[in-house]
């Protein structure tokens, strides 16, 4: 379970509306920052205070790739880039 400022919370993770999240290994960074030929700021960001970057332990500079269900396609992947939060 994460913890945040001392008190126990849920784990985000388990619930039915969080996709499944996972930091990817800095191999595959840079394979598909080659595979799409982007730079990291040309993906979208998010914090690395967002409870789920907490929950999987993402720190800034790292890629999470995120797998979502879908209808028409299985499954979708999108990918997030983790930035410092100014708080």
């Amino acid at each position: 379970m994460a913890e945040v400022k001392g008190k126990q919370q849920f784990d985000i993770m388990k619930h039915e509306l969080v996709p499944h999240h996972e930091v990817i290994s800095e191999e595959e960074k840079q394979e598909l920052f080659k595979k799409y030929n982007i730079t990291p700021e040309q993906l979208p960001k998010i914090l690395d205070t967002d409870p789920v970057a907490i929950a999987i332990g993402a720190k800034p500079e790292q890629v999470i790739k995120i797998i979502r269900k879908s209808h028409t396609a299985k499954e979708a992947i999108a990918y997030r880039f983790v930035i410092k939060s100014n708080e």
